[in-house]
């Protein structure tokens, strides 16, 4: 019983991070209609600049937020304004050619990671050097806390709580601010938002930065428990996809889920099955849906 509410603690918290990652790319295919496959490369970016930054200057991974977030959100805008939009505003261009330019720009973005950075692995390790001196790492992303029998990560429960600090301030900025409705009526039918003065092509552009900022939030996140190396994102692309499909196309609420249920799926199958195959549970979940709900989540969460 210990070992259950161990692996369910755990696996709701890393799904809540999961899930910041697909709402971000839930935005993106809701609003541009396509598949963005360099999600997890942008996400990828947020993990070197928050490295960058903690191994250099000294900067608090979780602090690094208020740097990686712009930083990466004005990325994201000139991908989108320069990249995607072309192609998008087009009528005579197949959206596989938009599809094809996202994998492209994760191949740009990869390599360019791999020219800079080298193909080795980065953590946040115990001590590093700044300017001569060396400093160690925060004692907090070292520790857990315990409750009852049960340890929980500290580095976890922050990223969990920044995560639903971030999903209640994305919901606040959709449902009570002008530029919100705009992005929600953009997804619902971009022809009738057009006929009723929406700029369309400013808000394709600003939901690109606004998926692309909570996907570097997450990177932030992710770094002082996971692994960096150049080669990454197209895992958290792959994660981000199957989330989004889980939750249903368009639904942040069902990306919520879908973030949750992935987590919970890829703890209790290494606990319970082998770490090795801690990715194929998940995977194995994925194609489920697909053939007995695939609509996803969607149709249960009515969003």
């Amino acid at each position: 019983m210990e070992t259950f509410l161990q692996t369910l603690a755990s696996g709701i918290l890393i799904g809540g991070l999961y899930a910041i990652i697909g709402i971000g790319m839930t935005l993106i295919m809701g609003v541009l209609n396509i598949i963005n496959l360099a999600h997890g490369q942008i996400l990828m970016i947020s993990m070197y600049i928050t490295w960058v930054l903690w191994h250099y200057f000294g900067i608090d991974p979780y602090m690094s937020i208020f740097i990686t977030i712009p930083t990466v959100f004005l990325i994201a805008e000139g991908i989108s304004k320069y990249f995607l939009h072309p192609l998008i505003d087009k009528d005579s261009i197949l959206p596989e050619n938009q599809v094809l330019m996202t994998v492209g720009i994760g191949m740009v973005i990869m390599e360019l990671a791999r020219t800079i950075f080298t193909s080795d692995f980065k953590s946040i390790s115990p001590t590093t050097t700044l300017r001569g001196e060396k400093i160690d790492i925060p004692g907090y992303l070292q520790n857990s806390i315990h409750i009852a029998n049960i340890s929980i990560s500290i580095p976890l429960l922050i990223a969990f709580s920044i995560s639903i600090f971030l999903t209640l301030g994305l919901f606040l900025f959709l449902t009570k601010t002008d530029k919100g409705r705009s992005v929600r009526a953009t997804a619902q039918d971009k022809g009738a938002a057009a006929l009723m003065g929406i700029s369309t092509a400013k808000i394709t552009i600003l939901t690109y930065g606004i998926g692309s900022a909570l996907d570097a939030a997450a990177g932030s996140l992710l770094l002082p428990i996971y692994y960096l190396y150049p080669d990454v994102g197209p895992i958290f692309t792959v994660k981000a996809f199957v989330i989004t499909i889980l939750g249903g196309l368009g639904s942040t609420v069902g990306a919520i889920f879908g973030g949750l249920i992935l987590g919970l799926a890829e703890t209790f199958g290494a606990t319970y099955i082998s770490m090795g195959y801690k990715d194929a549970v998940g995977l194995i979940i994925f194609l489920l849906v697909l053939v007995f709900f695939p609509g996803g989540l969607k149709r249960f969460t009515k969003v």
